[in-house]
């Protein structure tokens, strides 16, 4: 069985928060392989901001290119919108039965799980793997038996921030990888 972690987001764009907290869930060794699940339309966002799919896709794979483990995936591109990460999970489940899949979560969206759609249900049936994010402690005493908050670093970087940052004519090269930057600004901008 396959052990894949879920790390389902808009990547509106991917920065290097992303990559390295899909590398951390990897040499913890819980997991054997990320999908990076590039998001449609997440039903808890605004859509005003988000760039096109394709592109955002593109842009996830061009990122991680040669980074072993780690893969970009559009599976939610075909499911209905919005992306619910409880449809998507069971798709999933169904039509990969060799992997036993694992949803990968900020201390953010933790926070927050009570609204998911069915998020009793994931609870219930997937491993959820929670990183740490500023400003959202975790008890870790009060988790279900099915959820762990693991130890990935703090990485204080978000899409939002290098979004902004393009728009006030800053360079975010430091915040990106370098082989997206020149196409993040332009299409940012």
């Amino acid at each position: 069985m396959i052990r894949t972690g879920i790390y389902g987001g808009s990547f509106n764009p991917i920065h290097n928060g992303h990559i390295a907290i899909a590398k951390a869930m990897l040499s913890l060794g819980a997991i054997d392989e990320v999908w990076l699940m590039v998001s449609p339309q997440n039903p808890l966002k605004q859509a005003a901001d988000l760039l096109d799919d394709k592109l955002r896709l593109d842009m996830t794979r061009h990122a991680v290119e040669g980074i072993k483990g780690i893969k970009v995936s559009d599976y939610e591109f075909s499911l209905p919108r919005p992306s619910y990460m409880w449809n998507t999970l069971q798709h999933l489940s169904h039509d990969y039965p060799d992997r036993q899949f694992c949803l990968l979560i900020g201390a953010d969206n933790w926070q927050v799980f009570d609204r998911w759609y069915h998020a009793d249900d994931i609870i219930s049936h997937y491993p959820i793997r929670i990183y740490p994010r500023r400003g959202y402690d975790i008890d870790t005493a009060s988790l279900p038996p099915t959820v762990k908050l693991v130890n990935t670093g703090l990485y204080d970087v978000s899409s939002t921030q290098v979004r902004d940052m393009i728009r006030r004519g800053e360079n975010p090269s430091l915040l990106i990888p370098q082989s997206i930057a020149a196409q993040a600004i332009e299409l940012y901008k």
